[in-house]
Formats: structure tokens, C-alpha cells, sequence
């Protein structure tokens, strides 16, 4: 890596064949694997170090999906991959990428000391999570993914890998089909003359994660926002954009409230912004306290809300918890006493629920003493928030946790963009469902594939198309800084407005009529950004192109989502699609929330979804089957030697 100027502003510019976007567990990942596999031309670009999801977010129990490695239950990688791909819209080389590489990457966590769990003669134990036949699921605790992270970055500094903090990606540099580099903005804007900064390289590892800003309602951790606008607008296709995971999570901090936060039986209730006018407002859909309660329960079991669980399942609480704060008003979890008041009849609870309550030795007393007894480190992580359950209720609303879809990628998680590789959650790599822990695992055997392939097929210098490209960006950048900076500031509230409504009408709850109109709504601001957003003064300029950023993801991914309707899909995993002349689950549900399930026939087709010129187009095409190799060991073997099977 070598620092240089570029043109007649003297913009810093640095050289290399590898840049890394973000340092979370994939970037990280394949900074890491790069110097292993011999391309050691490294360099990191990170806007905040230690921010992003993988190292500030996680669950009462954290999970890596991997295949089973203890026990006598048999399992296989060809199984592994079956239920991966029986996830729907999966291509099946992906899903067998992420089951034959996930030994191997979950290991190597291990190796570097990730304390997952192995018992006295060394087999890692697992255990049954969602959509999991075996027991492949392993977890180093509620943060598992932040350990990770710790891990792969210590072995990054180990090597004296470089990384440029403070430093956001605002343009991806490509004509459409091959990548030249990155325009960055030095986020320390007062100490630059000139704050922009170029990046000259081969190839691009995109690990920034899922396009999260694009969402008010959000479980991720505030700093991760995501950039996946810039990846489409470079040329790179998104694929399932329309597949996300939502559901309940407190709103400050930003954390999932699932297992025995939910189990415990908290009382639920409503207010006004101002904090007047409690009411418990599930009761005015379940007229008998016992099924209310064990709804309640259940969700702890099933927190992503599914729309294949409104009618059997809990995630009627979710649609309910949505139509509250549609109506403005705010919900709480209350742990300091029992929903109605009074004393909690366990009897007369479903047997699930009772069964397990008794089991926990948990029929007694409050919500918070129950939460004591069953999980006190669940408490802890409150009031280590600066939130005691104790003394005060917890927000809550249906948030954005993940996105199922993401950047499309071949086999090395290249994408249709020659040099720009995409890892972690902003690769497409899911589908309608996933297993429990399958992202933390795609995200590692994604980056070891990117950077295996570089290795081995894409050293040396960056080519040539970077000066022409370069010029452009800087150009139209400086320019939109420029006009910007003219006004009084605006960004932050046209982002707080945009991620609202994309919430409200882009979220879990879809009504067709709601995406087309804010589709043309997001058009417009995108055709009119220059003349529309303004900041104060230079420290603002991150928001300026975050909002520019956030916004065109907002537009691919609602386009997305209309073709999806125009193409005939119905409601399916966590996206409920309101339908008129659909049914509606529960009498007791206003009529908006008619919707139809899927009937299947999108289960194997692929939507992927281009962005050319401030416009959109789609192609929809058959999910790549598993592929069935030879292997015969002595064939595999010549084959290897002769060229790494990098094919």
C-alpha cells in the first residue's frame, strides 16, 4: 500500500491491490485470510472501527449455524446444504459453499480464541435453533458475534494490517461492469483542506453490512447505516431484496427482545408520546387473559415475525404491537408487575408454557422477579444500558434485524461488478428463511472465498480506467458539497422522515398501494437531491451522502418489493402483503390486515434487481441448483493440483 496526491487539489491518494470496506467479523474475515493466502497489498476502510452490527449487537443466545461436530447424529454437507437451499430463493452453490466451509471457518474462530463450547473429550457441542433439523447451532454467549469480531481484529493488528479510520465510502468507482477503486470522505472534516480521499485499487471486499439506515424501527446498533445504495449504483445487482427478518426489540438500547424477556410474561402496554394515558391494549383483542399470556410466551420462542405464525403462532403480537404505534402511541414491556395487575394463573396456561414455567421452577411472583430467577444476565445487560427493569418499563416497536437478501454474488462472492466482491450480511446470500446462526457463518465463508479467489487470480496492480473514473466522481462530489452547503441544514430530518415511512410502509407490513406511492415519492427526491439537501457546515457532509446513499437503497429495495406484487408474489417470511380479497386471520383485526399467503411458485426463481441511470430494471431467473461434483478422490485431487480447483 502506498500513499500518493492525485490531480491538481492534491487529493490524498492511496494504492493498493486490496481494499477491505468495514471492519466487522467479514472484514476482518478477509483481511485475515488475504495475508494467510499471500496477498498481503492490504488496506481496511472503515468509517468508525468500532461501530457496526457484528460487534455491537447480539441475542440472549447468539448463534454460529455449522455442521454437527459432536454426538452420533449423522450429518453431512450435502445435508448441511440441502437445508440451507430448502431456505427458498437459495442458489444451491452458495448454500453448499457456506456447508462445506463451515467447519472450517468455525474452527479457525476457535483457534483464535472464541470460547465455544466443547465438553470434556473436545466435541463442540450444539444445539437445535430455527429451521435447524440437527444440532448444528453453537454459541459463545449473548455476544458471540462482538468476540468474534475482537478475535479476527487482534489477528488483524498481529499482522500490521493497515486500516484507514475515519474515512466513509461515498462512491464506489466502476463503469458498470469492472471497479477501479473508492471516493472516500475523511469523516474529520476540520482538519482537511480538501476532504475528500481516493482509494486506487484491483479489487474491493464490500463488507458494510446491510442497508440499515434505510429503517427508523431498527434493532441494529445506532452507527451502522449500511451502503449498499453505492454498491447498486456501481453496477452490482441486488438479489431477495425483498426477504428481511423483523421483530420486537426495546427501542433504547437497540437490542432483540426475545427468549425470556418474552417468556416471563411482561406486562404490555401503550401510551402517549408524553408518557399519559396507559393502557393495556392487547386485552382489547384477546378476551381471555390465559391465550393472551401464553401468545406472550411463544413469541420468546418465535421473535421474527412470520407470517406463517399470525394464526397458529405469536406474531399476532407484532401486528398488534404495530397497529399501536401506527396510531402514534409508544409501547413498553413492564417487568415490575403482572399483566392486569394481579397474579398470574399458571394453570391455566398452554401446556408449552406451563410445562416450561414449572420446569424453570418460575411460577411465582412479578415479570422482573421471574426474569431474575430464569436469566439475571438479562437484567444486567438493561441496567448496564443505563435501563433498570426494576424501576422503569422498556420501549419496544417492530424493528428491522436483518436482511435476508443483499448484493448478488457468485460462488467466490463476486458480484456481476469484475473486482468488487461482496461478505457478510451485504451479500445476498439467504433466502425466505434461514436457519439461526447462518449469518455469522456466511459472513466468514464468504470473505475466505472472495479472498482466496483474489489470491490466487486477481494480484498485481490495479488496472487501468481509475484516473477517468476518479475525475468524475470527485467532480460530481465536490459539486453536490458544494450546492449543499449554500443552505441551512436539512439532511438529518429528510433522513429521520424517509427511514419513517420506509418503516411504516416498506417494513414488515406491506400495502401495494403505500410502496408505489413512496417509491415515487423516494424517485423524486433522488431526481431532485442536489436542489433538495443541505447542510450547515462541512461536519455535515457525512449525513449529506449517507442520505444520498440511504435513499437509493430505499428506492431498489421498493422497487423490489412492487415488482414482487406486479409478479404476482403474496406474503411469505417475514413480509406480510396486505391483499383485499384476501382473508383476514382474526375478526378482531381491522380489514387492512387481509393478506394471502404465497402459493409457492417464486419458491426457486431468483429476483435481482439493477440500477442503471437513476432508474431501475429486474430480471428474475431460477435459483442455481446444488451442484453435483465429482468427488472421486484421485480426480479431485489432479484437478487441485493443478489449479487449486480456483475455477
Amino acid at each position: 500500500m502506498e500513499e500518493k496526491v492525485f490531480g491538481q487539489a492534491k487529493t490524498r491518494l492511496y494504492v493498493c491491490n486490496t481494499a477491505v470496506v468495514g471492519t466487522g467479523a467479514a472484514g476482518y474475515g478477509a483481511a485475515n485470510r488475504l495475508w494467510q493466502y499471500g496477498q498481503k497489498d492490504i488496506l481496511m476502510v472503515t468509517e468508525k472501527r468500532r461501530a457496526g452490527t457484528s460487534r455491537n449487537t447480539g441475542s440472549d443466545k447468539q448463534t454460529y449455524y455449522k455442521l454437527t461436530l459432536s454426538g452420533g447424529e449423522p450429518d453431512s454437507v450435502r445435508e448441511m446444504a440441502d437445508t440451507l437451499f430448502s431456505g427458498r430463493c437459495v442458489d444451491g452453490d452458495l448454500a453448499l459453499c457456506e456447508a462445506a466451509l463451515s467447519v472450517q471457518e468455525f474452527l479457525k474462530l476457535a483457534e483464535l480464541g472464541v470460547p465455544f463450547p466443547k465438553n470434556r473429550y473436545g466435541e463442540y457441542v450444539g444445539y437445535k435453533t430455527d429451521h435447524d433439523p440437527r444440532r448444528r447451532a453453537a454459541s459463545a454467549g449473548p455476544y458471540t458475534s462482538r468476540l468474534m469480531t475482537e478475535k479476527l481484529e487482534e489477528a488483524a493488528d498481529e499482522k500490521g494490517i493497515p486500516i484507514l479510520d475515519g474515512h466513509q465510502v461515498i462512491r464506489i468507482l466502476s463503469d458498470g461492469k469492472k471497479a477501479y477503486g473508492l471516493l472516500c470522505l475523511d469523516t474529520d472534516v476540520r482538519s482537511q483542506d480538501n476532504p475528500f480521499v481516493l482509494i486506487q485499487c484491483k479489487n474491493i471486499v464490500y463488507a458494510a453490512g446491510g442497508p440499515a439506515g434505510m429503517y427508523a424501527d431498527s434493532v441494529y446498533p445506532f452507527g451502522h447505516y449500511g451502503a449498499s445504495g453505492l454498491a447498486f449504483e456501481a453496477g452490482a445487482r441486488g438479489k431477495n431484496l425483498t426477504e428481511w427478518q423483523y421483530g420486537m426489540a426495546s427501542v433504547k438500547p437497540r437490542w432483540n427482545v426475545s427468549g425470556t424477556y418474552m417468556q416471563v410474561l411482561p406486562r404490555v402496554f401503550s401510551a402517549r408520546p408524553d408518557g399519559t394515558g396507559e393502557r393495556e391494549f392487547l386485552t382489547d383483542f384477546f378476551k381471555e387473559p390465559s391465550r393472551m399470556l401464553s401468545k406472550l410466551f411463544l413469541k420468546g420462542y418465535q421473535w421474527p415475525f412470520d407470517v406463517e405464525k399470525i394464526e397458529g403462532g405469536s406474531s399476532v403480537i407484532d401486528i398488534l404491537v404495530y397497529l399501536e404505534t401506527c396510531k402514534g402511541r409508544r409501547v413498553y414491556l413492564d417487568y415490575r408487575c403482572n399483566p392486569g395487575g394481579g397474579a398470574v394463573d399458571f394453570g391455566s396456561l398452554d401446556r408449552d408454557a406451563r410445562e416450561y414455567l414449572e420446569k424453570a421452577g418460575a411460577c411465582f411472583g412479578t415479570p422482573i422477579e421471574r426474569l431474575e430467577h430464569m436469566n439475571a444476565p438479562a437484567v444486567d445487560f438493561y441496567r448496564d444500558k443505563g435501563v433498570d427493569l426494576h424501576r422503569e418499563p422498556l420501549e419496544i416497536a417492530l424493528c428491522a434485524q436483518h436482511n435476508n437478501g443483499g448484493l448478488s454474488v457468485d460462488c467466490w462472492w463476486q458480484t456481476d461488478v469484475e473486482g468488487l466482491f461482496a461478505a457478510g450480511e451485504a451479500a445476498g446470500t439467504h433466502g425466505v428463511y434461514r436457519p439461526g446462526g447462518t449469518a455469522l457463518n456466511a459472513g466468514q465463508v464468504g470473505s475466505a472465498r472472495a479472498a482466496r479467489y483474489i489470491a490466487a487470480r486477481r494480484q498485481g496492480k490495479p488496472e487501468d480506467g481509475f484516473e477517468p473514473a476518479a475525475e468524475k466522481a470527485l467532480e460530481e462530489m465536490e459539486g453536490l458539497a458544494r450546492r449543499a452547503l449554500a443552505g441551512t441544514g436539512n439532511v438529518r430530518k429528510l433522513w429521520e422522515e424517509a427511514g419513517r415511512r420506509m418503516s411504516r410502509w416498506g417494513g414488515a407490513m406491506r400495502n401495494p398501494e403505500e410502496i408505489t406511492g413512496y417509491l415515487a415519492e423516494v424517485k423524486g427526491y433522488l431526481d431532485n437531491f442536489a436542489d433538495l439537501a443541505a447542510v450547515e457546515k462541512k461536519t455535515q457532509l457525512q449525513w449529506l451522502y449517507r442520505l444520498r446513499d440511504m435513499l437509493i437503497s430505499q428506492y431498489v429495495y421498493l422497487y423490489a418489493m412492487n415488482d414482487y406484487v406486479e409478479k404476482g408474489g403474496k406474503s411469505r417470511g417475514s413480509a406480510l402483503y396486505t391483499d383485499p380479497e384476501g382473508k383476514k386471520p382474526y375478526e378482531g383485526l381491522p380489514e387492512m390486515f387481509r393478506f394471502t399467503l404465497d402459493d409457492g411458485r417464486h419458491d426457486h426463481m431468483i429476483q435481482e434487481i439493477f440500477y442503471r441511470d437513476g432508474d431501475c430494471g429486474v430480471q428474475w431467473r431460477r435459483a442455481r441448483p446444488i451442484p453435483k461434483e465429482d468427488d472421486f478422490f484421485e480426480n479431485v485431487w489432479r484437478e487441485y493440483r493443478r489449479d487449486g480447483n480456483i475455477r
